[in-house]
């Protein structure tokens, strides 16, 4: 796990909460914001995720 993982996991769980924030409340714009929070939560996640697999494959050589 590097920095994108956590800092995928980090804007993943903002965005959850903005969401349902906004939804309870009404707020069409949270909701929407906490969406995007967890999408980009998701590529920082898969950057993470690619780094991870290009690190093992050069420490194989």
């Amino acid at each position: 796990m590097n920095n994108e993982h956590v800092k995928g996991a980090s804007e993943k769980g903002e965005g959850k909460i903005k969401e349902v924030v906004g939804h309870v409340t009404g707020d069409r714009k949270l909701e929407n914001e906490g969406k995007v929070d967890q999408v980009k939560g998701s590529v920082h996640s898969a950057v993470g995720d690619v780094k991870d697999a290009a690190k093992k494959t050069f420490q194989q050589r």
